[in-house]
Parts: structure tokens; C-alpha cells; sequence
């Protein structure tokens, strides 16, 4: 099949000119959804990530569509969260369901990250790193242990959009 008359010189490239491609890329987009930001955070998970769709927009990280309100009877999900927060030299290593709000009571520099999981978790976590913590209180001092499981725990991704992605898979399965 021949392709435009000033189609790239590049082997690896579709052999359409830059206007037939931006064209097939719309179409694209009207079919199959294109990702862009949204127009505000999603009210379900505060995504901005969306994928607007023929039919409207939708969040792409939970699905919801974009515009409805969840129902005033439709409480949010409980998602129980082990987080690892630094302050200076130290880790906090606590339990909640609320990041956002606990966190707004506490002094910190970084959210490191966040694992599923309630008290039980956090008491293993605290006997685990017990030679690292800060008299008896939940801080830590930040060694060489805690960070290798703080880095396998993140794994590269920000530790909110883990944290968004639980509540979304939450939320779809209710």
C-alpha cells in the first residue's frame, strides 16, 4: 500500500505525511478516547489524569465519569494504609484511612509510602525496624533497612497515585 507523497524517511515510521497521521490520530482519539488532563480533579479519587471519550470525559484512573456526583448516601470506601512519612532523619511509620487529613496534623517533609494494611501491619513494621526507633514513640531514625523497604514499597510511583488507585479499586468494587 503506497503511502503519502511526503510520507518521513524514517523505516520505523508509518508512512503518512504529518497531516494524514495528526488526521489518523484524531480519529483515533473520536474512537477509542484520547488521554488528556481533566478540567478538575475527579470528585471520587482527585485524578486529574481523564480520557475524553465520544460520550464525555471519564477519570483514568477510577473510571468515574466526569461531571456526576456520587450519591450523598455513597460513603467513600475504607482503605486502611500503613504510611511512611520522613522528617528530617526520621521515618513515622502509622496506620490510617485518611492520609490527607492525618497528615495535615503532623510535621513532615516527604510522603515515602504507603502499604495496604491496618494496625496488625503496623505493629509487625514497628517489632521489624525496632532497632531503629526513636525511644518509644512511632519515629524511626532512617537507616539503610528502612529505606531498602521504603524503596520496594514505592517502587518509582508517587505514593498518592498508589493511594488513588486503591480507592478507585475500592470504590469499583462496591
Amino acid at each position: 500500500m503506497p503511502g503519502c507523497l511526503s510520507a518521513s524517511d524514517d523505516p520505523a515510521a508509518i508512512s503518512l505525511c504529518a497531516d494524514h497521521l495528526a488526521i489518523a490520530a484524531e480519529l483515533h482519539g473520536l474512537q477509542h478516547g484520547a488521554s488528556d488532563p481533566l478540567p478538575e480533579p475527579c470528585v471520587l479519587c482527585g485524578s486529574r489524569l481523564g480520557i475524553r471519550l465520544p460520550t464525555g470525559w471519564t477519570c483514568a484512573v477510577c473510571e468515574w465519569p466526569y461531571g456526576e456526583h456520587p450519591d450523598a448516601e455513597f460513603a467513600a470506601p475504607r482503605v486502611d494504609v500503613v504510611y511512611y512519612l520522613r522528617y528530617g532523619d526520621r521515618v513515622k511509620i502509622g496506620t490510617t484511612v485518611s492520609p490527607r487529613q492525618r497528615f495535615a496534623a503532623l510535621w513532615h517533609d516527604e510522603v515515602l509510602a504507603f502499604e495496604r494494611g491496618d494496625r496488625r501491619l503496623e505493629h509487625r513494621r514497628h517489632q521489624q525496624f525496632h532497632s531503629a526507633r526513636a525511644g518509644t514513640s512511632e519515629w524511626f531514625h532512617l537507616t539503610d533497612e528502612i529505606r531498602a523497604h521504603v524503596d520496594v514499597l514505592a517502587g518509582g510511583v508517587d505514593p498518592w497515585d498508589r493511594w488513588r488507585r486503591w480507592m478507585a479499586e475500592a470504590t469499583a468494587i462496591r
